[in-house]
């Protein structure tokens, strides 16, 4: 009987509230004496900022053992950077929502003009959208305005006070100009539509020969990352869950938190071994 070769299984998994967690999304809800034993895989201001479970981290070494692994995030080259995930360290990572490759965590310079000349030729420029967000934004609830990569920009509002029709009308503005709008919690993220997970995904697995893909993510900009993979998972919590967001081959899971991530990562498993 002939087997899988472990390498042409890449996984693609985003990271913040899918494989990492604060100490907030957790979602540490049983007594105390019974929560797990926890890992921080980031610090930050000198401070803990990110945990998986040691169960979570055992699967991971696990999985980056029995596939390509490529940690795929929305997250800067810099924000990336502080992470330190256990196992073995990825050869490949996908950065700032499909913006940069990392080759051995040097952004790949073929990759990142690509992406560059795209956005060029079909998006607005940035310097418009941000023009746009700083006329439009209001002060009572904007806390924060950012730019990341020189790619996209992200708002970090106070979510209690703002009006959920300024969000729809910000995005009906930016998609004839090729810009998509997506409200993940605290932060209301403008990127190029053609600035994609999946487009990353698909690159890395030319490049490993991979011939088979599989992705985990809970926000609304890991949807395509989830669509244009073979078989996806998306927690139980997240905009996605939110939305109630479904593909054929996408399993919905009930787990949530810190549980969510052992979940996925055992899934992942399971999935490359077959």
């Amino acid at each position: 009987m002939s087997t899988r070769s472990p390498a042409t299984t890449l996984v693609a998994s985003d990271l913040d509230r899918t494989l990492i967690y604060s100490a907030a999304s957790l979602d540490l809800s049983m007594p105390d004496a019974e929560a797990p034993r926890l890992l921080c895989v980031e610090v930050y201001g000198h401070k803990p900022l990110s945990y998986m479970t040691e169960t979570a981290a055992a699967l991971l070494t696990e999985v980056a053992g029995a596939t390509v692994f490529v940690p795929t995030t929305t997250r800067t080259r810099e924000q990336y950077g502080r992470i330190h995930l256990p196992g073995p360290a990825p050869r490949y990572a996908i950065c700032a929502n499909g913006g940069h490759i990392l080759v051995d965590g040097v952004s790949d310079r073929d990759w990142q003009q690509q992406v560059e000349s795209r956005i060029a030729a079909e998006c607005a420029p940035l310097t418009e959208v941000r023009a746009h967000l700083a006329t439009t934004a209001d002060p009572a609830w904007l806390l924060k305005e950012r730019v990341a990569e020189d790619l996209f920009a992200y708002l970090v509002v106070e979510r209690s006070l703002l009006p959920e029709e300024w969000v729809k009308e910000l995005a009906a503005w930016a998609r004839p100009r090729g810009w998509t709008v997506s409200l993940q919690g605290r932060k209301i993220y403008a990127v190029p539509a053609p600035l994609t997970k999946s487009a990353a995904m698909h690159e890395v697995a030319r490049r490993t020969g991979a011939t088979r893909t599989l992705a985990a993510g809970d926000s609304l900009l890991d949807a395509d990352l989830l669509l244009a993979a073979d078989l996806g998972w998306r927690p139980g919590h997240g905009e996605l869950a939110d939305e109630g967001w479904r593909a054929p081959h996408v399993v919905a899971l009930e787990e949530r938190g810190g549980a969510a991530g052992e979940e996925i990562l055992r899934r992942f498993l399971a999935a490359a071994a077959v």
